[in-house]
């Protein structure tokens, strides 16, 4: 289920959705950690997204697109670029783009899209605000389950310095058929580690993600501290 069709009760920066089997927690900040992190007598591995969770690349990467689409003749907001691209795979967001377009999209338009975004990323790009200190105090196994491939993964966690703590804890869209918000790639994260996903809590920053979290039978928990996620929730 989408995770607008789910019932929501708000009082300030909390809100919590739930479906049939599993709760959706949606808190601002870096809150959502300490939460994770008293949760871990009950889960046994935590499962982070990358970009927007991790690394603060989601403004940046969107901005991007915007310029591109402009430059190519559509005029888009920022605000309904996130809602047509957040948390989707390249593959996934080249069939949005020809949608746009309205016809097929040109053989070095994502090639470009990354070429800007590196350069960007060189001089932008920074962790997400609290992630360091929330991590250190994280008290059971965690890794990445993203939309993103291996070498955006590696880059940007290298600039940001996260690196260290991701190394060999990796789990890319192209290792499995089927992208968010299909549960593929967290149910490959969780049985890398021998887990079974209803011990599993995720941590996600789109509706995308959150749908395949639940999909695979999981906690998710749904960071909306910055503006790029309340603009969804």
């Amino acid at each position: 289920r989408d995770l607008h069709s789910f019932p929501t009760r708000r009082s300030s920066d909390l809100h919590i959705a739930s479906s049939s089997l599993h709760w959706t927690w949606a808190i601002g900040g870096p809150e959502i950690f300490r939460i994770a992190y008293n949760s871990a007598m009950t889960f046994e591995l935590l499962i982070l997204d990358c970009d927007g969770v991790l690394v603060d690349s989601e403004t940046i990467s969107h901005e991007i697109i915007v310029e591109m689409l402009g430059e190519a003749g559509v005029a888009m907001e920022l605000g309904a670029a996130f809602n047509r691209f957040l948390g989707k795979s390249t593959a996934q967001c080249v069939s949005i783009v020809a949608e746009l377009l309205g016809k097929e999209v040109p053989a070095n338009f994502m090639e470009e899209h990354r070429r800007r975004t590196r350069l960007a990323f060189q001089s932008r790009l920074r962790a997400v605000p609290g992630i360091e200190a929330a991590l250190d105090q994280i008290r059971l196994p965690y890794c990445v389950a993203s939309s993103g491939e291996p070498d955006k993964m590696r880059a940007t966690l290298g600039l940001t310095g996260l690196w260290p703590r991701f190394e060999g804890k990796l789990t890319s869209v192209t290792e499995v058929a089927h992208p968010k918000p299909a549960p593929d790639v967290y149910l490959l994260a969780a049985s890398k580690f021998g887990i079974a996903p209803s011990n599993c809590v995720v941590v996600e920053d789109s509706p995308t993600g959150v749908t395949a979290g639940v999909a695979a039978g999981m906690t998710v928990y749904m960071e909306i501290g910055r503006a790029s996620c309340r603009e969804r929730v």
